[in-house]
Parts: structure tokens; C-alpha cells; sequence
């Protein structure tokens, strides 16, 4: 368990950071109203874990160690937005299309408010 926990944390520290330096680097490039930085990130990290899924699925390309590294840790780490659509993907493969709009629906939607009602909670301690 010690070893799967240095995994994964390995993985999500370099993840992190490649999410804060690529998200950095694209906003101050290009400097727009549009968060053109985390959309970059999200979208270049779901592609990331396709391929990644993709490569071990068709060609047991990565031991189960790399692959935690690599999905777990370093795109859990640069967005979770990867996992977030891998996982909305498996519904809809799975033709779960009920659970698929449940998860979307209110992940997009919860997530928004849960981000609203913590900062209104701030504003008023």
C-alpha cells in the first residue's frame, strides 16, 4: 500500500506542477478573458489518459504500476477533468446513459454551486 500511496504521489507532484507551468505558460502567452490555460490543460489531459487507457487496453503497453503512475498520479495530478471524462466515457460504453447525464449533469452543475455557496461563506465570516 506504501508503494501504490509513493506512486500515485510521485506521479500527482509531477503532474501538478506540469499542470501549473503549461496552464502558466498558455496565460501569459496568450492573454484573453477565455481561461484558454485550464482549457488546455483539461483537454491535453483527457487526451492523455485516452491514450494512455487506449495503449494498455490494445497493447498491455504499461505494467499495472506505470499505469497507476501515469492515470492515478500524473493526470489525477494535471486535471481531473481527465478522469472525470474517462469515467463519463465508461458510462456511456457501459450504456449507462441514465448514470452518464447523472454524473455530467451534476457534476458540471453541483460543482458550480458547491464553488458559489463556498465562496458566499467566505464573504460572510
Amino acid at each position: 500500500m506504501i508503494r501504490m500511496l509513493l506512486t500515485v504521489g510521485t506521479g500527482g507532484f509531477l503532474g501538478s506542477v506540469s499542470r501549473f507551468l503549461l496552464s502558466r505558460f498558455v496565460q501569459n502567452n496568450f492573454t484573453n478573458v477565455f481561461p484558454l490555460g485550464t482549457f488546455i490543460v483539461n483537454l491535453s489531459g483527457c487526451f492523455l489518459i485516452g491514450l494512455i487507457y487506449g495503449l494498455s487496453e490494445r497493447h498491455a503497453l504499461f505494467s499495472a504500476g506505470w499505469k497507476l503512475f501515469l492515470t492515478a498520479g500524473f493526470c489525477g495530478g494535471f486535471t481531473t477533468f481527465s478522469t472525470f471524462s474517462n469515467e463519463s466515457l465508461g458510462l456511456l460504453r457501459d450504456g449507462a446513459f441514465f448514470y452518464f447525464f447523472l454524473y455530467t449533469g451534476l457534476s458540471v452543475l453541483v460543482g458550480i454551486a458547491a464553488t458559489f455557496f463556498g465562496i458566499i461563506i467566505t464573504k460572510s465570516i
